[in-house]
């Protein structure tokens, strides 16, 4: 957890926090954004549970956090801030698919989300665009998004992962990474009973009918996230 106590940052660079849980990132983050005349760092954090101490301290205009943070994810950070301070706009970066990942993100209450693997000169725009109160999400995200549209309105299509409810699918991700229902619960903070109803309407909602079904759907999702 750090915040800036740099007197240039009460200047008119707009104010980043950033949230990411690799110490090596964050600073690669800083040396790009405080090379900018117009925006600058004025805090870190690395749990979500940081960043809503530093967020009072540090009175950021954009939040740039990563969506996979120890504890409590960057969708929980999102609705936590939504709630505590629903006037800063959450840019999320993530090396996770974007097509399925992003539109969680908007639905949370984020104003954006970038790719890792973008560039610094894409991140930057992001970052721009949304301090401008837009909205930042690529093409290819835009596209899939319509694509999840019609794919929810065609009966027949398969269910996919993203009909699960954020919870859901944290616990599917778990489940896909080898975790027993205890372990999940325990990393969760949830009882061992409410893992068992998350279970059961993943199993419903992706059409799976055994418990070796999901682990065996939950595996194959966490192998083809590896590959992205």
């Amino acid at each position: 957890m750090k915040i800036s106590r740099n007197p240039k940052v009460a200047g008119a660079r707009r104010r980043v926090l950033l949230v990411d849980d690799h110490p090596i990132t964050r600073y690669g983050l800083a040396q790009l954004i405080n090379q900018q005349t117009d925006l600058v760092v004025c805090g870190e954090a690395e749990t979500a549970q940081q960043a809503l101490v530093v967020v009072a301290a540090a009175r950021p205009d954009l939040v740039l956090a990563d969506i996979t943070l120890p504890g409590r994810s960057g969708l929980e950070l999102i609705k936590d801030l939504q709630c505590e301070r629903p006037e800063i706009p959450i840019l999320v970066m993530s090396m996770h698919d974007e097509s399925l990942y992003a539109e969680r993100v908007l639905r949370a209450g984020g104003r954006g989300y970038i790719m890792k693997n973008e560039g610094g000169e894409k991140l930057l725009e992001a970052a721009r665009q949304v301090l401008r109160g837009e909205v930042y999400v690529s093409n290819r995200v835009s596209a899939a998004i319509l694509d999840n549209l019609t794919r929810r309105q065609n009966s027949q299509a398969q269910p996919r992962p993203g009909v699960l409810s954020d919870r859901e699918f944290e616990v599917f991700q778990l489940i896909g990474q080898g975790l027993s229902s205890e372990q999940i619960a325990q990393r969760l903070n949830l009882s061992a009973k409410t893992i068992a109803t998350h279970r059961a309407h993943i199993k419903a909602k992706l059409n799976l009918r055994t418990a070796p079904q999901l682990i065996k759907e939950a595996i194959r999702w966490a192998a083809t996230e590896q590959l992205v």
